[in-house]
């Protein structure tokens, strides 16, 4: 079934981007940048756009790997493993551009959510551009992206699981550990008995549920709480 968004373009300084874009029903809403798991920008993504649009949000995700997606693990981690630091930070920063030049966009800052290697990225993201107002992380883990915390100009909501054996508890602590030491406003969810990509319902394999909607939910209050006119 057809999402409820569309391809658009992103302008970039080496070459033009694309992401996918939902507009809310409502008109109007608060922004947020959807990044992408190390799969692509594929369709559970674009449907996360969707569900972020029937609640109220503009929704833009970037798509990282321009036009490249896979369904294969090894794939997929070549992909990410390719993908180029500069190149992604300056799709990032025109992204937030984009988005915030919508005239469906209301507030002067943005969200930005990421998922896997994009929740690394949403943290990444909120360290270098002031435009960013709240950030979640859901599991997020890169080997070569790392943020600068004492940077970070937003609060971040992490979401996490027990069971991860890829962004592994004792990660979690640390990255704990590293936002308490540069004393940045944080709440992280731990999930019990569920692991890695529970929130991704096209793996029926690993998702859960209970904990995803749980965690939706929890997301939604948090950007609204943090990208009201009042926040």
């Amino acid at each position: 079934m057809a999402g409820m968004g569309q391809l658009v373009s992103i302008g970039v300084p080496d070459r033009e981007g694309r992401g996918y874009l939902a507009l809310p029903t409502t008109g109007s809403g608060p922004g947020v940048i959807v990044l992408q798991e190390w799969w692509g920008l594929v369709p559970h993504i674009e449907s996360v756009c969707d569900r972020f649009a029937e609640a109220g949000f503009v929704a833009l995700a970037p798509d990282l790997y321009d036009g490249e997606s896979t369904v294969e693990p090894d794939e997929a981690g070549s992909l990410m493993m390719a993908l180029g630091i500069a190149r992604t930070e300056a799709l990032l920063a025109g992204a937030i551009e984009t988005l915030l030049g919508l005239p469906e966009c209301s507030g002067p800052k943005a969200g930005v959510i990421g998922f896997c290697m994009g929740g690394q990225l949403s943290l990444y993201a909120a360290t270098l551009n002031p435009s960013i107002g709240a950030c979640v992380d859901f599991y997020g883990v890169h080997p070569n992206v790392r943020p600068e915390f004492g940077n970070l100009r937003a609060p971040v909501l992490g979401i996490f699981a027990e069971g991860d054996h890829v962004t592994p508890p004792a990660a979690v602590d640390a990255l704990e550990a590293q936002l308490i030491e540069a004393g940045k406003p944080y709440e992280f969810v731990r999930y019990p008995g569920v692991g890695h990509a529970f929130f991704n319902d096209s793996r029926p394999a690993v998702y859960n549920l209970e904990a995803a909607s749980d965690a939706w939910q929890r997301t939604l209050n948090f950007l609204r709480a943090n990208l009201s006119p009042q926040a």
